[in-house]
């Protein structure tokens, strides 16, 4: 009877035991949440460049984690729920910190309710992201488009005007001031939490004719944010934040065509 328990534990613990492929996308979400935790760490600082770069190297982890978790067959309930604490800390926290320190710090009280009032609003805009999930009603038109606009974007755009003020600070005083900040984090604060469609480049396919001009597009770029980091940054996100009214047309008439077909099928 020994040798067939010996043979019995032997095989549980190898069933215990979890390959390390399956932990690669779960180490990629920690150099995420690591990057948001030290751009905090750079925010408090003062050093501005460096709490933008790390914020920005979070959203590069966050959009790694999950195809790597696809391409290995590694998704798991708990990727997720991580991945999701990361996605508020890197993107909830840490552009909160980095706003109040770079322009409503002289603002203690009202300032503060800005940047809680963004942190919040990305906390419930996860929230209803996971319990979307599971939600089978959803029509297959919605595959194409995100509601509200994500975590990383949101990001991006809350600090916008940190991201032009680096070369434009002369150009554009305004960006700084305790006005502006705090209307442009409640527009933001209310883009991420709100059901607006927003593009999303998933599922999104490109024809062959335009495989040549994508790829130079994407070199000048890459051209661009080396000789003009910051503000090619900039103009990206200010150029995202104006597709979404783009981005709600086109719904529209995916939603038309779907309700159409269904009218046909019937």
């Amino acid at each position: 009877m020994k040798p067939i328990n010996k043979k019995l534990q032997s095989t549980k613990n190898k069933l215990s035991e979890v390959p390390f492929r399956k932990l690669i996308p779960n180490i990629v979400t920690m150099l995420a949440l690591c990057s948001g935790i030290t751009s905090i760490r750079y925010s408090m600082q003062e050093n501005w460049e460096k709490a933008v770069i790390f914020i920005f190297l979070a959203a590069l982890f966050d959009g790694l984690d999950g195809r790597v978790a696809r391409m290995l067959k590694a998704s798991s309930k708990f990727g997720a729920e991580l991945d999701s604490l990361s996605d508020f800390v890197s993107f909830g926290v840490a552009p909160a910190i980095l706003m109040f320190q770079w322009c409503l710090f002289d603002l203690p009280k009202i300032g503060w309710f800005f940047c809680l009032l963004f942190a919040m609003g990305m906390a419930m805009r996860l929230a209803r992201f996971n319990t979307m999930l599971e939600d089978d009603t959803i029509p297959p038109y919605w595959s194409h488009y995100f509601t509200g606009v994500p975590a990383p974007a949101a990001a991006a755009m809350v600090i916008m005007p940190i991201l032009i003020s680096f070369d434009c600070k002369e150009a554009l005083p305004y960006m700084r001031t305790h006005l502006f900040c705090g209307v442009w984090m409640c527009l933001v604060s209310y883009l991420e939490t709100s059901r607006i469609p927003t593009i999303s480049l998933k599922k999104a396919k490109v024809h062959p004719s335009m495989i040549v001009p994508l790829l130079l597009i994407v070199a000048l770029l890459a051209n661009f944010l080396f000789t003009q980091t910051w503000l090619t940054l900039g103009v990206l996100t200010g150029l995202y934040a104006l597709s979404i009214p783009y981005g709600i047309i086109r719904f529209l008439q995916d939603k038309r065509a779907y309700e159409k077909e269904l009218k046909k099928a019937n």
